[in-house]
């Protein structure tokens, strides 16, 4: 990998390669034509009319979707339905083993707990709420500041149309500003699915890994009242009427063809300090990787014995390892990659820039200065803060996380009455409900050993106490007994943890040390905390406005879950010494990898119609292509997305990122980053000529091949 591409690729500015995930009202100032587009930016994005922008839609859930029909008919991925197949299975029948084809709407299933958002306007408000503050500094800046902004959204809520939503979002510490109007749809259905071993094929292995053979799609179907407003499942509810939805093109791609994004991409972080990153790359980022590891682990033991807890975690566990992937190797690609040092460089180049200007000098001199200060002053404990930022998990450790909360309600002074501790009783038993006593002894067995694993000077100090100094194998049996003890304990009862609320401190500190000791901690960790939060606004607003002054550049908004277009080519890479990754594979790739056995169990009929050759209309010389490479930036939140060709057609959907490209919360790499997609004629020949659902192909517009 050269550096000096990654030196200039991470760079703070419009790219010049294929980085940037968009804000819509950006578009119309990107080299689109030049690249191979063949639509006008307004057919995108039109503020005062309808553009393709309109057929796009975020999943609640946190995905991409897309109307692809006239009557609310969604294209998603299988993984971002994947809940609701969890949800309407039973051990008997498990339809993400067996995927699910509705045969008409009337057999369409709800999804439940789903719900969509449509992105009805969006508007680079900065000015508006920067109004007047030029002025301002400190408390009578974030004053003026949230009166603008309190007072912008009341109005634009006013005269926005019954049942949307008015929100102003600060992006990138403040330094921009936007407005978002949207409007939710809440009757969601299932309408067709891919069995597992074609929406999940190649499981966890594949994961974030290319070559793929993954056909990772689901169709779901919004529903509204008859009068078209937003309501609850009813059967008397119709389809959704969407102002757009897109056009399937099955012409098919060839490498270096342009395509395009459009999706609601979750958090990055381009244009943050160095000291950021090194916190991501040397504590956070390993720290969750083992976490998500061992969490998807223990779940994986809980559902070996137990088929009815194996349905239902299946969904947990998909997430976690696929969070462990991008974490673990996260920091392994910023490290690999250099990013921190790149940026440093950045910091050594603008720090000139400043010096080398009075003006500059007065405007900008302290920004690095404070920044470094700030974050070795924050970071100086960085790896026992995030573990115990983390400690206890509400989730797998409820019993700590209910005597953790009574702690501080008692250091607080907080006390209950009557009325009030049946009602805190009530809320744990709640809590307790679904409860893995196993669950939760093998989390806190996980969090004991990594305080042990602590250097010399970040040592948690209430672990070191509770295990009277002992250290390595040593500590293993008691931590074990202290977790059992907690996990199948007396604590275990919800009135023996709502009886703590009566306690007064000095009896908790003197009966629970350890827990005692954990808030203590959390509290300074909390303090500290605050104490950075108060500076880092103005620090961060600050080392982007003199990065961007320095390059006279515009920048593109950090991805935040809202709308977003990005843009690239077709292409494959190269991931180290002496390979060559081609853009396209096809379904007898697929059979290549086939062992009879989950995660790589090709189904019968699909190596039946590869061997006939009975490909329809979406066959590409002796096969299907399945996925496929482009160079489009995205991350977490794209999943589902469309990716279109020139003409603003469906050719694809995103589902995935490569290995190499880890890491692009924090910077993008053009030589490796990749974007993973289900080839959009895979998608239709697995629903019509595989899954007997060309109903639902009748459905959709497409376009290309005859």
């Amino acid at each position: 990998m050269m550096v000096a591409m990654l030196l200039s690729s991470s760079s703070f500015a419009f790219a010049n390669f294929d980085e940037g995930m968009f804000a819509p009202a950006q578009i119309a100032s990107l080299p689109l034509l030049k690249r191979g587009m063949r639509i006008k930016p307004i057919d995108i994005y039109n503020p005062k009319g309808v553009g393709l922008t309109d057929a796009i839609i975020r999943l609640d859930s946190g995905c991409t979707a897309e109307f692809v029909s006239a009557d609310g008919l969604i294209l998603t991925n299988h993984h971002c339905g994947f809940d609701a197949l969890v949800q309407a299975s039973t051990p008997d029948k498990d339809l993400v083993e067996t995927g699910f084809n509705a045969g008409s709407r009337a057999g369409e299933i709800t999804a439940k707990d789903y719900s969509i958002t449509l992105t009805q306007r969006i508007e680079d408000v900065t000015a508006k709420v920067k109004a007047g503050t030029a002025a301002l500094t400190g408390e009578a800046l974030a004053a003026a500041i949230k009166k603008n902004t309190d007072d912008l959204t009341a109005a634009e809520q006013a005269a926005a149309p019954k049942g949307s939503t008015i929100r102003i979002q600060a992006i990138d510490s403040g330094y921009f500003y936007y407005l978002y109007q949207t409007a939710q749809v809440k009757d969601i259905r299932v309408v067709y699915a891919p069995p597992r071993n074609i929406g999940v094929f190649g499981g966890d292995p594949d994961n974030f890994e290319w070559t793929r053979h993954t056909g990772d799609f689901t169709f779901l179907r919004a529903y509204v009242a008859p009068d078209g407003s937003p309501a609850e499942y009813s059967p008397s509810n119709v389809p959704f009427k969407p102002k757009k939805f897109l056009t399937m093109n099955i012409g098919g791609l060839k490498d270096n063809d342009f395509v395009f994004v459009l999706g609601f991409p979750g958090g990055t972080t381009r244009y943050r300090e160095s000291w950021s990153i090194e916190y991501a790359r040397d504590a956070n980022f390993p720290f969750l990787g083992k976490w998500l590891r061992t969490l998807a682990d223990t779940l994986r033991l809980i559902g070996s014995t137990d088929d009815e807890k194996r349905i239902k975690f299946q969904s947990d566990i998909a997430n976690f390892d696929n969070s462990f992937k991008v974490y673990d190797g996260g920091a392994l690609r910023l490290r690999h990659a250099k990013v921190v040092e790149a940026r440093q460089a950045e910091e050594a180049k603008l720090a000139a820039w400043i010096a080398a200007n009075p003006a500059r000098d007065a405007k900008y001199g302290t920004v690095i200065p404070e920044l470094k200060a700030l974050s070795l002053e924050t970071n100086a404990a960085s790896k026992r803060d995030a573990m115990v930022r983390r400690f206890p998990d509400p989730n797998s450790m409820p019993v700590l996380g209910q005597m953790v909360a009574a702690a501080m309600s008692i250091k607080a002074g907080r006390k209950l009455t009557g009325d009030q501790k049946k009602a805190k009783k009530a809320d744990i038993e709640k809590a307790f409900a679904e409860r893995e006593p196993v669950y939760e002894a093998e989390m806190l067995k996980f969090f004991f050993k990594q305080f042990d694993s602590l250097p010399a000077n970040q040592r948690f100090f209430a672990a070191d106490q509770k295990f009277a100094g002992l250290t390595g194998k040593a500590r293993r049996a008691p931590e074990a007994a202290f977790a059992n003890e907690i996990a199948n304990g007396e604590f275990t009862k919800p009135d023996k943890i709502a009886d703590l609320y009566d306690d007064s401190w000095a009896k908790f500190q003197k009966d629970h040390p350890f827990v005692a000791g954990l808030v203590d901690e959390r509290a300074a960790l909390a303090a500290r905390g605050a104490k950075f939060n108060a500076s880092i606004d103005r620090l961060r607003q600050n080392y982007m406005a003199a990065m961007f002054e320095m390059r006279t550049k515009s920048p593109y908004p950090d991805a935040n879950f809202t709308m977003r277009f990005s843009y690239g080519n077709v292409k494959g890479y190269q991931p180290r010494e002496a390979e060559i990754r081609t853009p396209f594979t096809t379904i007898k790739g697929m059979i290549e990898k086939n062992t009879g056995v989950n995660p790589f169990d090709v189904p019968q009929k699909m190596i039946d119609l590869q061997n006939a050759k009975d490909f329809g209309r979406y066959g590409q010389g002796d096969s299907v292509v399945v996925n496929f490479l482009s160079t489009t930036d995205i991350i977490g939140g794209n999943s589902g997305s469309p990716i279109l060709n020139g003409d603003g057609h469906q050719v694809g959907i995103c589902f995935d990122g490569n290995y190499e490209g880890l890491g692009n919360d924090f910077y993008y790499d053009p030589d490796v980053n990749r974007t993973i997609s289900v080839d959009i004629r895979f998608v239709l020949f697995v629903t019509e000529k595989f899954g007997g659902a060309k109903w639902v192909v009748d459905e959709m517009k497409v376009v290309g091949k005859k």
